[in-house]
């Protein structure tokens, strides 16, 4: 078999394989969904959202994870122009197995349960170069000969310890997360000097890492490529936004709310 017939088949396969990990699971319902408006209200260029996804390669990823979140995706604001078309304007960049990075509009997540995770103190000129840098690799697709690396994928719950989890994100050949959104932002912020995990050396009156393999686990995932979803959600230098707490939520007008509709109802 020639070098170009056997590239032609490891396409095939990967286009494959790659369909069947994007696939959508049944029976997910999302806890508390995202309305596309309030969230373009609440984000700022540079943010980070967390998806909960419900595609195969998510189950996958949120159990080597260790996380509720499989997905993530920068917000850009309005850096992208509106569609010729007339559809919504792309607002969040993203890497998705089977596309590459793309650009797609808020309302791709209107059903899914999702988290904002914000730096804190960004300055607008960070936040230009963080917004820049996923634009300009918008295009960038994820090899689909590297069959190895998403073979691992199929296995949603593979009989290993935790502490080995995150280090079978790296199996396989050269280019191993790259199927994995995070990667991408990570790099993203690596660029302007911001931190996502706790800082390596012990400092006064700062927590530490208490074992050897603490330690060294964080040693090991200080490169961007195996950042994950989950070390946004958890990272000390991120705050949680809560889009219903950003303007001027007011429990009892939800008690009342919930009241008149228990007498309606009755």
């Amino acid at each position: 078999m020639s070098a170009d017939a056997a590239d032609t088949l490891l396409d095939r396969l990967g286009r494959w394989v790659a369909s069947r990990l994007q696939s959508e699971s049944s029976g997910y319902e999302p806890y508390t969904p995202s309305d596309p408006e309030t969230l373009r209200r609440v984000l700022l260029p540079g943010d980070v959202l967390l998806i909960e996804g419900n595609l195969r390669i998510s189950a996958a990823i949120k159990y080597l994870t260790q996380s509720t979140w499989s997905h993530s995706a920068l917000y850009v604001g309005d850096a992208l122009p509106e569609p010729a078309d007339g559809s919504e304007r792309p607002r969040l960049v993203e890497v998705n197995l089977g596309d590459g990075c793309v650009a797609v509009p808020l309302s791709k997540y209107r059903t899914y349960n999702t988290r904002i995770c914000r730096a804190s103190g960004l300055s607008p000129d960070d936040r230009d170069h963080l917004v820049g840098f996923l634009i300009d690799r918008l295009g960038l697709r994820y090899d689909l000969k590297n069959i190895i690396d998403m073979l691992r994928y199929f296995l949603p719950a593979p009989p290993i310890p935790v502490r080995w989890r995150r280090r079978l994100l790296a199996f396989g050949s050269g280019d191993p997360t790259r199927a994995i959104c995070s990667t991408l932002i990570a790099q993203a912020y690596e660029q302007i000097g911001y931190p996502i995990l706790p800082e390596i050396t012990r400092a006064p009156g700062r927590a530490s890492a208490q074992s050897s393999y603490s330690r060294k686990e964080i040693l090991h995932i200080r490169h961007y490529s195996l950042y994950t979803p989950r070390d946004f959600d958890l990272s000390p230098y991120f705050r949680i936004v809560k889009p219903t707490l950003e303007y001027g939520f007011d429990y009892k007008v939800v008690e009342l709310t919930a009241r008149q509709a228990a007498d309606t109802s009755s």
